[in-house]
């Protein structure tokens, strides 16, 4: 007769080995983030999926929703990121430059230099994204940015011609678009393969024909 202690050794030796409890994957939140600014400044934002998110921050799809959101939650942590990061140089120009002309000039130098960074997706991760963007939300966001950064140069613009440095009856809306056309032309270029010299040429043009008094 078999003890019942017996049977319990019996039964316990017969039944697989549970598998010990997996630890969630853990990774670098900073680390997944940068890679995911890579991510959609290379494909821009309709045409980056979450499977190419997931692949691109080596992260599986509950951790990017668990850490970030959704992809509209991501990508807009991706455009606060990418503007201090890698696109601050307009604001620095605005704050720190005396003359509208000032501002552009320096804005489109370091755009040269900025939208064809070797180790970067060359041109502007804002003016990529927004190409065959079918999301409406996104969109209006990123048109938003835009026209913000016109509109700062359309302010100095006028600040200059109130002060006499730019001559009276200069349309300053018109000037403003004309830099920010630059400004976005420019990124374009960089993605075609145009060079920082090719592009800086560019700038001595813009400037030239820049208004005096």
């Amino acid at each position: 007769m078999v003890s019942s202690e017996e049977t319990a050794h019996v039964d316990a030796a017969a039944r697989p080995a549970s598998k010990p409890r997996g630890r969630p994957r853990s990774f670098d939140r900073e680390t997944a983030l940068e890679k995911a600014i890579l991510a959609f400044w290379e494909r821009g934002y309709e045409a980056t999926s979450v499977s190419d998110l997931t692949r691109a921050m080596d992260i599986g799809a509950p951790s990017l929703y668990a850490a970030f959101g959704d992809k509209r939650s991501l990508f807009d942590e991706v455009v606060r990121v990418y503007t201090s990061r890698y696109a601050a140089f307009a604001d620095r120009a605005l704050a720190e430059e005396p003359t509208a002309r000032a501002v552009v000039e320096r804005t489109l130098r370091e755009a040269a230099g900025a939208y064809t960074d070797p180790d970067r997706p060359h041109g502007c991760l804002i003016a990529q994204a927004a190409i065959n963007c079918t999301t409406p939300e996104v969109a209006d966001s990123l048109r938003d940015r835009r026209n913000a950064t016109i509109a700062a140069l359309e302010s100095r613009i006028e600040a200059d011609v109130a002060t006499g440095t730019l001559p009276d009856g200069i349309d300053a809306a018109a000037l403003a678009r004309h830099a920010g056309a630059m400004i976005q032309g420019m990124s374009q270029q960089a993605r075609d393969g145009a060079s920082r010299e090719e592009l800086e040429a560019l700038v001595e043009i813009a400037m030239a024909i820049w208004p005096r008094t």
